[in-house]
């Protein structure tokens, strides 16, 4: 990564006029018009929201660049869907590349589908007590594909941009939930990317067991060290198992492995930084991360004040999306006297 003079006060500014993505999602008793002209099922209504979504924004194209891994010289032909949104018994939905057509929809005889049922969000929409339980993964996915797509439009206009910019997420690197199958073609592309290019890329922890670990342990951590956390240690210390378990924690969700970093002026971060493996480390030592001494380096100098062991980014994109406490509690306070006698 090219040494860059650090954040002016213009970039600031900037970032505080970046725009909200607003996306809009029925989670109980709403149902979406279908091309029929008759009020949908919720799980038909969650499925064409999330696809519109997708759509408006542009991500349509870029998620088929990412799972078919068209990056590549010789791309995926198909991925596969573990069962069909209209027909639960409908098993192992073969997707076809050639198959997609101009407006991301896959023709199929139990019905058509939308190349955003890849995530399988469909599975865990219940008629009865709706889709709220969908909330905290589509968030991840969304703020995962808004990475994707800029790292898209960064290899596509100049790719050697890449390797002069850290990206940060807010929370740890993985796919969760049903969209864990997620987690494999991400791996893949930053494998592909580091062996092309080099890419640079840490998520932060703010809150969680992993955190509060940290927390416990800062003592024994020197300043300016990092200690990459072991399975053994994930599971004695952390979370519970069995601390022998020979698969290793985040297997099925995770791209890259935790460390804890104490910086040189006391703060700790947990943070997830990809590993140049075809799954999750067990023991993971300091080689398996490629660009471990650079991302620490930048994560101790985007440190901010504005929360405790905050980094400047995640702070203001926080700052952004957030309700002040002043007017929203004043907002629900009238509400309340309002309506209620």
């Amino acid at each position: 990564m090219r040494e860059q003079p650090f954040i002016s006060p213009q970039s600031i500014s900037k970032l505080k006029e970046l725009q909200r993505i607003k996306f809009t999602l029925p989670t109980k008793n709403i149902g979406l018009i279908d091309e029929n002209g008759k009020r949908a099922t919720l799980t038909y209504s969650v499925r064409k929201a999330l696809y519109e979504f997708f759509k408006q924004h542009d991500f349509l194209s870029t998620l088929k660049w990412f799972l078919f891994e068209e990056y590549k010289k010789n791309p995926k032909s198909e991925r596969e869907l573990a069962s069909h949104p209209n027909n639960s018994a409908t098993k192992k939905v073969v997707i076809e590349r050639d198959k997609i057509n101009s407006e991301y929809k896959i023709p199929h005889a139990d019905g058509e589908l939308f190349l955003t049922d890849i995530f399988r969000l469909h599975e865990v929409v219940d008629e009865d007590l709706g889709a709220g339980g969908i909330v905290g993964y589509l968030r991840n996915l969304i703020e995962h594909f808004i990475l994707i797509d800029t790292i898209r439009g960064l290899y596509r206009v100049k790719k050697d941009t890449l390797k002069e910019v850290l990206f940060v997420k807010d929370g740890p690197l993985g796919f969760f939930g049903q969209t864990a199958n997620m987690h494999e073609p991400m791996r893949e592309l930053l494998n592909h990317l580091n062996s092309e290019l080099n890419i640079f890329l840490a998520g932060i922890e703010k809150s969680g067991p992993f955190v509060e670990h940290a927390l416990e342990i800062k003592d024994k951590i020197k300043q300016g060290q990092a200690y990459l956390l072991s399975n053994k240690h994930i599971y004695k210390y952390i979370k519970p198992g069995d601390s022998d378990n020979p698969e290793a924690y985040g297997r099925s969700s995770y791209y890259g492995s935790k460390v804890i970093f104490k910086s040189r002026d006391e703060r700790i971060y947990v943070v997830t930084i990809p590993t140049e493996k075809s799954e999750v480390v067990l023991n993971p030592i300091k080689s398996d991360f490629k660009h471990i001494d650079i991302i620490m380096k930048y994560i101790e100098r985007l440190k901010s004040d504005m929360y405790d062991n905050s980094l400047l980014p995640i702070a203001l994109a926080n700052k952004l999306v957030s309700l002040s406490d002043h007017p929203s509690s004043v907002l629900l306070e009238k509400f309340a006297k309002h309506n209620i006698k």
